[in-house]
């Protein structure tokens, strides 16, 4: 059976949590956490990142720091997971669902400034697999109307908007660390700013409230309440085996994008035959191989492809159902304008195997099948 997915494990990562073990220190914010954390200025060329406990959870801490209020609005795309819109809506806010741009499945950025209304606080543009936004619309927007960005870069830990990595380029960027993801901690993600102003704040929140970051950097003699917050901080256990994968970030990289090459020219011919459609990447996008799938002409037609390939011993799934079509989505936001393509465009959609331990020869295997599918011939 070729899984969908399978957490990467590289060699050094059972090393490290024993180490993590050894050094006495587990409860987060040692060691590894830190190498962890300046791996990501280093390589990524951010002035503040934090290490979480989720995705989820860096997002909230956004939402915490753009000052969300309940009757804001936040404009994103309905194509996403339903912690892009939890995390603000958990601070009372009204989300505002926006189109998607068929091409990338990204949110189109030509109808955000329509969805804009003088309770509008903030964007919150979804980074779909890996292939970024067209961020300068969005910025410029945000610049006009005095808006908060946090981007969801979720998947796109490693790519790039214009030389600009991921994450790095709205006032907020959220990464994820989730098993699915390139670079893996179990759970875990990152919150990242540039802004110095938000970091006081950024770290008691993280911190349960209190100002234990200052005190462990020896700036104060005793820790205490003095804001509101949470539990963000992971463990040393989790930052250890993340630490193992960002040390072979290059090596894991390479590897999912021979896969993403191999399966996006083996199936060319299918496309060009008018079954499917490939990932579009745009030329200002550097994407980091996250995900491949392949667009069929309808839900019917997915729904037995899937079929069909799990009959073969091969795992695909589809992916999100838009957030305006769920109870929740009904209750706590609202669709701007026309839902021209975020329905229709989800219900093609088909992600195909990817993750490092994913052998070529089977990954050949994969586009094999789907050559065979009866609706292909």
């Amino acid at each position: 059976m070729i899984d969908f997915n399978r957490p990467a494990f590289l060699g050094k990562e059972t090393e490290y949590i024993k180490q993590a073990v050894a050094n006495g220190k587990l409860c987060g914010d040692g060691e590894f956490t830190k190498r962890c954390t300046q791996w990501m200025k280093d390589e990524l060329g951010t002035k503040y990142a934090l290490l979480t406990t989720s995705c989820t959870h860096a997002l909230e801490m956004a939402a915490y720091l753009c000052d969300i209020q309940p009757g804001d609005e936040v404009i994103m795309p309905s194509y996403t997971f339903v912690s892009t819109a939890d995390a603000f809506v958990l601070r009372g806010a009204k989300i505002v669902f926006v189109d998607i741009r068929p091409d990338t499945m990204n949110i189109d950025e030509k109808l955000i400034e329509s969805a804009v209304t003088e309770k509008t606080k903030a964007i919150a543009p979804v980074h779909y697999a890996g292939v970024a936004c067209e961020m300068d619309s969005i910025m410029a927007i945000a610049k006009k109307y005095g808006l908060k960005v946090v981007e969801d870069a979720a998947q796109g830990v490693h790519a790039y908007y214009k030389e600009r990595a991921l994450g790095t380029i709205g006032d907020f960027g959220c990464f994820s660390f989730h098993e699915t993801k390139n670079y893996i901690m179990g759970e875990g993600g990152a919150l990242l700013f540039q802004e110095d102003g938000y970091l006081e704040k950024a770290e008691i929140l993280r911190e349960k409230g209190t100002d234990r970051s200052k005190f462990f950097r020896g700036q104060i003699d005793k820790y205490t309440w003095v804001d509101f917050g949470s539990s963000y901080l992971p463990s040393e256990l989790n930052a250890a085996y993340l630490c193992a994968q960002l040390e072979q970030a290059e090596k894991i990289d390479e590897h999912r994008m021979a896969i993403w090459n191999l399966y996006n020219k083996k199936l060319e011919q299918l496309e060009t035959a008018g079954y499917i459609e490939r990932p579009f990447i745009p030329e200002y996008a550097k994407h980091n191989a996250h995900m491949f799938y392949i667009k069929v002409k309808d839900l019917d037609t997915r729904t037995r492809l899937i079929k069909f390939m799990r009959e073969k011993g091969i795992y695909c799934v589809f992916h999100y159902i838009p957030l305006h079509s769920a109870k929740a989505g009904l209750k706590f936001g609202r669709f701007c304008g026309e839902d021209v393509y975020t329905t229709r465009e989800s219900e093609r959609l088909l992600r195909l195997p990817m993750y490092y331990d994913l052998s070529l020869e089977d990954a050949q295997y994969v586009a094999d099948m789907i050559y065979q599918f009866p609706d292909f011939k």
